[in-house]
């Protein structure tokens, strides 16, 4: 919308005409490096997002329902795989559909990330209440929840898209949601430093769960917020927003390694063997150095 109107104004000299120009050409090399990295995200997400949500549904239990946010959250992260091959592809099918379907993907995502977080921190800082109401049942009434929101903003997205107080609305809305993983991370880390009944390793999955949602959300989700909430004229802004907005469905892939058992011993194992080893490698260099030393 900004484009066509910066080419009505730009179109009274010739001078103008030439920034036209280049700023068409501009356009179109940001909208390649845009659609270049869509590729292998949407192959890479397309062949693992299933892969994942099939070793997640193995983990669903009577007492554990966490799994089910995050199987929600990996199949609204297929819809927006699934509308970035739309695009990608560039079937002969209006482009409005694909960017509803990725918008309606978007929002679910968004609301089941928080879900996940407020289940963990349910857990640890009131679990009386968390034991007699963590059922697959009640697990699925905030999944409709989420989905029938991600319905109602493309309702609000289609009166409101081309009004700028959509766009404001939009990113406030999408704002709201860091103050709260902020605040579930810390009551969680308050609430686990005090707890005695809760093993290390458990303590480390529930940790390293709302680090990594609240990780995703702040490096994929902010800049893509602060661009609509700027209203940036630029090329350069928007593109790093959407190619790290499109690297969502695959940062959603590494919640797995924080809902196994074991998983994250055998990551923490791997990290300390090569850390290990890089300290072992660089105290033999230094003693080769220093026996060089000594024969000179």
């Amino acid at each position: 919308m900004n484009l066509s109107n910066d080419n009505d104004t730009l179109m009274d000299t010739d001078d103008k005409s030439i920034h036209k120009v280049d700023s068409e050409t501009e356009f179109e090399r940001y909208y390649r490096i845009v659609e270049v990295s869509t590729f292998p995200i949407a192959i890479v997400g397309l062949v693992l997002t299933p892969v994942a949500i099939y070793a997640v549904s193995s983990l669903v239990k009577k007492d554990n329902v966490a799994p089910i946010f995050v199987i929600n959250l990996l199949v609204s992260d297929v819809i927006q795989l699934c509308a970035l091959t739309l695009w990608m592809t560039k079937v002969e099918i209006p482009d409005y559909i694909g960017f509803i379907v990725y918008i309606i993907g978007l929002v679910a995502s968004v609301g089941f990330m928080l879900c996940i977080a407020l289940e963990r921190y349910l857990l640890i800082v009131w679990p009386l209440w968390y034991r007699t109401k963590r059922t697959v049942k009640m697990s699925l009434l905030p999944c409709a929840v989420v989905w029938t929101l991600a319905l109602f903003y493309f309702l609000f997205f289609i009166f409101m898209h081309s009004n700028k107080l959509f766009f404001n609305i939009t990113g406030v809305l999408f704002l709201l949601p860091l103050p709260l993983l902020v605040f579930f991370l810390v009551g969680t880390l308050r609430a686990l430093s005090a707890s005695i009944s809760v093993r290390a390793e458990e303590k480390r999955r529930i940790v390293g769960l709302l680090v990594l949602v609240l990780l995703i959300y702040t490096l994929l989700f902010l800049p893509f917020i602060i661009y609509i909430l700027v209203h940036s004229s630029g090329y350069e802004m928007p593109v790093v927003a959407a190619i790290l907005l499109k690297l969502n469905p695959v940062a959603d892939l590494f919640l797995y390694i924080f809902l196994r058992k074991g998983a994250v011993n055998q990551v923490w194992f791997c990290l300390c063997c090569c850390r290990k080893n890089r300290t072992n490698r660089q105290s033999s260099s230094g003693l080769n150095d220093g026996d060089t030393l000594t024969s000179l």
